[in-house]
């Protein structure tokens, strides 16, 4: 393993900051620090605070996360330089200025997790798809998480959102959270290099998110000189056309066929009476992949 790919390694600075890449892909700002709780709390605070300074495109990333959270408040921590932390400000308008609906946010971070199996794909080599609502998975496991978050409204502008990626990179599997995640240098790869994943990650998400600008947030829009954001999404997403179990606050639970995402992204489940059911992201806690108990397969959904 080369420099750049061990563990260990810093993030090249200079490569980030270089001004061919950042006005390729629009950023205004990028700064890297070098430890911090969470690089999405960061940014809610300086948006609120600051909210000239860290317009459109904005991104803050960090050599480490100590207080790092995904949905639902779950905390997790990663060893110093072994992943890729890193957290955009979005404020969506179109070519005109004019603020996308807000109704269109909830594809944002379905962007983000395309942007980034993009990224595996053609830096890493990896086999990456996305599991709903905001999981990037490699041959069945979690290698990211991504997690959008509704910034404050200030002097009646247009929220902003915050979508921060967390990419596991150099982790070894002793380091790993779950034993059902994994890392980039654990599957193999072309490269484990940080600064490139990060690099091609923002390349890749700018050229999505701008495309999907420009079409006013219509997911049912070409995207790109392609097919739609909607329909590539469904593409790539592991959990459509299984059986699945969502289980919701009040321990309410709904076992059915995945069947696809509506217009806003949320996921439809067909249960054992035909009956079709909206679960979206902000309310399900867990979603599973789900077995009937019965071995005969007829009637297990009780």
């Amino acid at each position: 393993m080369d420099d750049a790919h061990a563990p260990g390694t810093p993030l090249n600075r200079s490569e980030l900051a270089d001004q061919d890449f950042l006005s390729a892909t629009g950023i205004a700002r990028l700064e890297v620090v070098d430890s911090t709780g969470s690089t999405n709390a960061d940014l809610l605070r300086s948006v609120t605070v600051e909210p000239s300074a860290w317009p459109d495109m904005s991104v803050l990333t960090a050599e480490y996360q100590t207080a790092a959270r995904g949905r639902l408040d779950r905390h997790w921590e990663a060893p110093p330089l072994s992943s890729v932390s890193v957290s955009v400000v979005l404020r969506p308008a179109n070519a005109e200025g004019r603020p996308l609906p807000t109704q269109s946010y909830s594809w944002l971070s379905l962007i983000g997790a395309l942007a980034l199996r993009e990224t595996l794909l053609e830096t890493a080599g990896l086999p990456a798809e996305l599991k709903w609502p905001n999981d990037v998975l490699v041959r069945g496991k979690k290698i990211a998480g991504i997690l959008a978050q509704l910034g404050p409204m200030v002097d009646g502008s247009v929220p902003p959102v915050i979508l921060g990626t967390g990419l596991n990179v150099t982790l070894r599997e002793e380091e790993l959270p779950v034993p059902t995640a994994t890392s980039v240098v654990l599957e193999a790869p072309r490269t484990a290099d940080r600064t490139k994943l990060l690099k091609s990650y923002l390349s890749h998400f700018a050229v999505l998110y701008r495309s999907f600008c420009n079409a006013d947030g219509d997911p049912a829009a070409g995207l790109a000189g392609g097919p739609s954001l909607h329909k590539r999404v469904e593409a790539v997403m592991t959990t459509l056309g299984k059986q699945v179990r969502a289980q919701l606050p009040g321990d309410h639970e709904i076992i059915g066929h995945a069947s696809r995402l509506d217009e806003y992204g949320s996921l439809l489940v067909v249960d054992r009476e035909s009956r079709e059911h909206v679960v979206t992201a902000g309310d399900v806690v867990h979603l599973r992949p789900w077995t009937s108990p019965d071995a005969s397969g007829q009637g297990g959904y009780a």
